[in-house]
């Protein structure tokens, strides 16, 4: 590399539609020093998404595939073709298929590689055809990277890649920025009450997000507490069920549904407490968007969720899917203004220590410097 070229960088993904692993992809680009690194995005499926517009706005180069169904051989030759034609350095995949793909394609090229698994699925699974070819695959990658601690386990457990192979690099995001003004205007247009204290989430509606689970518990909490209204900010296909569960709970009178928010800052800032009563969870974004202006959570010990929030320090942990558990703990907060205050105040401060973009950042830059 000639002094003073910047590296080229090549992030592999499925689309660049709006979720926690496309919006690492655009932290580390829009976060990234132009001087020292050339960035450009492969997406192996289409339509390419939002956040693919945003970052060719700013000019950044996309490659756009389509991925046919079954083992697609050809995919593999087209991103090699994409590799070797634009001089890539470093190919950084995100999520197994597209490493898989990506990996092979950039086999006995000079082109590194590097890995990094954003979650896994619930309940978690691999094949033996997966736990026989992974450790060769990883003989031809640089670095395998994961968002968490539990991320990392299950790489090791489920898909037979070397612990000693994978590095932990937590997801790091801009600390939310909203308007007081319009969070408050927000409130008042939603019809919650000025005394009300406000629980919320922000998750799409899918089973893995256990939003029945959440449900379930805030009916126990109104009980004592009757103030309180639950905003969940969200859609997808668990609506029709979760609404029937509103119903049956009884629960219309306290329950707001805000439906999809692409970008839902001042939902959150209106939120006291803030919850995720997730089965799997890598890292949640929206729950750093939390920490970042001070909200203390509530959230299931989920994947990643108790590396973030740490047990009565920043809010609380509990038990995977236990209703009762998960009402103790917001009925907890919920009696105390000064836990409230003293967890968001540590939240935020972890948030700038671990979990800041500006951290994340220069963790990729490093990484990506040490492999060329």
């Amino acid at each position: 590399m000639k002094k003073n070229t910047p590296l080229k960088i090549l992030h592999i993904t499925y689309d660049m539609r709006i979720g926690g692993t496309e919006m690492v992809i655009k932290n580390i680009i829009d976060g990234s020093n132009k001087q020292n690194f050339e960035m450009s995005v492969l997406c192996i499926e289409s339509p390419l998404g939002p956040f693919a517009k945003d970052l060719m706005n700013d000019g950044i180069t996309f490659y756009e595939l389509n991925r046919q169904p079954g083992f697609d051989k050809a995919l593999i030759s087209n991103i090699r073709k994409i590799i070797i034609d634009n001089k890539i350095d470093i190919l950084h995949c995100h999520q197994y298929t597209p490493w898989v793909y990506g990996v092979i394609a950039a086999m006995f090229s000079r082109t590194k590689v590097i890995f990094t698994e954003h979650g896994r699925f619930y309940p978690d699974s691999s094949t033996w055809k997966r736990k026989l070819i992974n450790p060769l695959l990883n003989l031809f990658t640089d670095r395998v990277t994961a968002i968490s601690k539990a991320t990392k386990h299950a790489l090791t457990e489920f898909e037979n890649i070397p612990s000693r192979s994978i590095k932990v690099l937590y997801n790091g995001i801009a600390p939310m920025t909203f308007d007081d003004d319009k969070a408050k205007v927000l409130k008042a247009s939603l019809g919650i009450p000025e005394n009300h204290l406000v629980l919320g989430t922000v998750a799409r509606f899918d089973p893995i997000k256990n939003h029945i689970m959440m449900l379930t518990a805030f009916a126990k909490v109104i009980k004592q507490h009757a103030n309180c209204t639950l905003l969940i900010v969200g859609d997808g296909e668990e609506r029709e069920k979760i609404e029937q569960c509103i119903e049956q709970l009884s629960l219309k009178n306290n329950v707001i549904l805000a439906g999809y928010e692409p970008k839902p800052a001042e939902h959150i800032a209106l939120m006291d407490i803030f919850l995720l009563s997730s089965l799997s969870e890598g890292t949640s974004m929206t729950l750093l968007e939390a920490m970042s202006i001070k909200k203390p959570c509530v959230v299931t010990n989920a994947g990643g969720n108790p590396e973030i929030i740490h047990h009565e320090k920043n809010g609380l942990v509990t038990p995977n899917d236990d209703a009762d558990a998960f009402a103790n703990a917001i009925n907890q907060l919920v009696s105390s203004p000064q836990l409230i205050t003293q967890y968001g105040e540590q939240g935020e401060k972890l948030f700038n220590e671990n979990f800041h973009q500006q951290a994340m950042n220069e963790k990729f830059a490093s990484l990506y410097s040490a492999k060329v």
